[in-house]
């Protein structure tokens, strides 16, 4: 049994930008309310909503004991609030304008996903043409590989990098509007191509739509959605961007009776008609409220308002949009203050909270990539081709690919949270170590056997139904949770660049890697690499589903060693009691223990203790302190 890590966290940073009204006084609130209401110019007639809104947002269970301020809410107002609470109502249940927004940004993912498996079926064909080498099959060169691969290279070197200043200049709108643009142009610049460093300068600025809209639609859907179900909609982008690879595949056998010199110019220019359906309504719904209000708090006033109209969109009643009005404000205000006082990107390495946070992000996103799954999907056509197929076949069977790879997604929008992001991952890395091992022993069949086509389609089957639900989805909601509030936007920077360069060097390396290991070798390498983030895994990446934010602060406390000693001893029991069917003993347990905020904590019980194990922690403070 591992033993308990006892941390003496107070929850100050963190604290304040979740609830930045804990252990406030009824008369500290009136205040608030008040001086509120008079810097924002909103209209007096919502003075009301906003009195009440501001004790909801200090505590979601205000108006259900008797007050002394005359203050109450309407029937309609408390159907509402049941309503949006998991435990009594459905929190699916949001008004129309939210899942027209869900759907935009769901198209969003959709887009990129096509953007990057277009290239796939569109290079058998166009690498003699365009002066990429004669036998792309056979013997793809370097060339073809750094076409391929021009996207990643500018996601990492610039596109994620303009993600701040067009949002801060365009909105998160403007931002998802203007890279649509970017990736309509470029994908008809790469249809109308004649020779490569044409479709390299085309593929190149592709990458400055994919970046930013990479980082800024799970940004726009989660400030524009309440707080439960915020978490499955970061999940969404990655299911919704194995559904764009999945239409990339389809584009391929759609378009493959087209004669040669046609059809490849078809497929790598068809992604270009999902941007302009995000084009054409993207602006018919809600700006992000939170970047209305921080447009209004660098002085252009009129944006409260706006702030406030695009909650009332977004929200069944306007007591909900004042109470998350209120909210976002108080909490902008608290990160201001931290942007003052700490030098942020200092503390990603110098505090050890966030230097273990860094660290398991990075590794699951490098891991995505360097498990070799986009190998498979930026390749598969040629892998299926090499394997013996014919190309209207491989087509084919790079469709099925891409189908296992959206299908087996669905799934982990339970598990991920029922399961947890670290069992997901413990769990599918060694399954794509041995399905990465059985396609690169496939090619050491006959060539052109059954058994050769049979293995290689299975392997890369399985291997995408493995990773889909884990290495898949998990990355982007791990990554975008695990860093404490105030440096979250420029971990999530680090993150991206990370995985974009990661993916830039398999595009670019795999050409060489057959060349030089062949098929077996290659698929080795990658297996290997699973081995390796499977170990890392278990050593350096805690669980972070259903954690508040101080319980996930207390689980980024752990000493490094006492984490790895614990991640020991779950291997440990997990093979005696599966493998050597020996099952007396108990699962290990981290026990954390951490200080509770006194005010949460008298919320919950005036003689709860102000140190509580952090596996009891979820179930006695997730209704109280909401993760965001």
């Amino acid at each position: 049994m591992a033993k308990p890590a006892k941390q003496n966290f107070d929850g100050s940073i963190n604290g304040l930008l979740i609830n930045p009204f804990r252990g406030q006084t009824h008369d500290q609130m009136v205040r608030k309310t008040k001086d509120f209401m008079e810097i924002t110019h909103i209209d007096d007639g919502w003075t009301e909503y906003f009195r009440k809104g501001a004790f909801l947002a200090q505590d979601d269970q205000a108006f259900n004991k008797e007050r002394e301020d005359g203050l109450s809410l309407k029937k309609s107002e408390q159907d509402a609030l049941r309503l949006e609470d998991p435990k009594t109502g459905n929190k699916w249940d949001q008004p129309f304008i939210l899942y027209a927004l869900v759907v935009c940004c769901s198209l969003g993912a959709a887009v990129q996903g096509w953007d990057e498996t277009a290239v796939n079926q569109a290079q058998t064909q166009y690498s003699a043409p365009l002066g990429m080498g004669e036998h792309p099959v056979t013997n793809p060169t370097t060339i073809l590989g750094l076409v391929n691969s021009a996207p990643y290279l500018c996601c990492a070197v610039a596109g994620c990098w303009l993600t701040d200043p067009l949002n801060r200049y365009l909105g998160r709108r403007g931002t998802i509007f203007v890279s649509c643009v970017i990736a309509c142009a470029t994908c008809l610049a790469q249809a109308f191509a004649t020779t490569w460093p044409g479709m390299f300068i085309a593929r190149f600025c592709l990458g400055f739509g994919m970046g930013p809209k990479s980082a800024t639609v799970p940004v726009y859907a989660s400030e524009s959605a309440p707080v439960h179900i915020r978490g499955a909609l970061v999940m969404m982008w990655q299911m919704w961007t194995a559904f764009g690879i999945m239409l990339g595949y389809m584009a391929g056998v759609v378009f493959q009776d087209v004669r040669p010199d046609l059809q490849w110019r078809l497929v790598i220019g068809s992604p270009c008609i999902l941007p302009l359906v995000v084009c054409a309504y993207v602006f018919t719904l809600p700006e992000s409220p939170r970047w209305l209000l921080e447009k209004a708090r660098r002085g252009n006033v009129r944006y409260y308002d706006k702030a406030f109209a695009s909650l009332r969109r977004l929200r069944r009643t306007p007591l909900q949009a004042a109470r998350d009005l209120f909210l976002i404000y108080h909490m902008l205000e608290e990160e201001e203050k931290i942007r003052q006082q700490r030098n942020r990107f200092v503390e990603l390495f110098s505090v050890p909270r966030n230097r273990r946070a860094l660290r398991a992000g990075v590794i699951v996103m490098f891991f995505q990539q360097f498990c070799g799954v986009n190998v498979l999907a930026y390749y598969s056509s040629l892998i299926f081709q090499k394997a013996g197929y014919v190309r209207n076949r491989a087509l084919q069977a790079s469709m099925g690919f891409g189908i296992i790879n959206f299908v087996f997604a669905i799934p982990a929008i339970k598990l991920i949270d029922g399961w947890g992001r670290r069992p997901l991952l413990i769990a599918t890395f060694p399954l794509m170590a041995i399905f990465q091992l059985l396609t690169g022993c496939a090619f050491q069949a006959k060539e052109g056997s059954k058994a050769r086509l049979t293995l290689v389609t299975l392997g890369m089957y399985l291997f995408s139904a493995a990773y889909s639900p884990g290495e898949g989805p998990v990355p982007f909601t791990y990554s975008s949770e695990c860093m404490p509030l105030y440096v979250r936007a420029l971990g999530m920077s680090v993150f991206t660049a990370v995985t974009w360069f990661c993916c830039f060097l398999l595009a670019i390396t795999f050409p060489k890697f057959l060349q030089a290991f062949g098929p077996f070798g290659a698929f080795a390498y990658y297996a290997a690499w699973c081995v390796v983030g499977w170990v890392l895994i278990i050593l350096f990446v805690p669980e972070t589903g259903r954690q508040t934010l101080e319980a996930l602060d207390a689980r980024f406390e752990v000493p490094t060693k006492t984490h790895a000693l614990f991640g020991l001893q779950q291997v440990r029991y997990y093979f005696n009691r599966y493998f050597l069917f020996r099952k007396g003993s108990s699962p290990p347990q981290l026990n954390i223990e951490f200080k509770v905020p006194v005010s949460a904590a008298m919320s919950i019980d005036p003689n709860a203790p102000r140190k509580i194990p952090i596996e009891k922690e979820v179930d006695r403070l997730a209704s109280v302190i909401e993760m965001t």
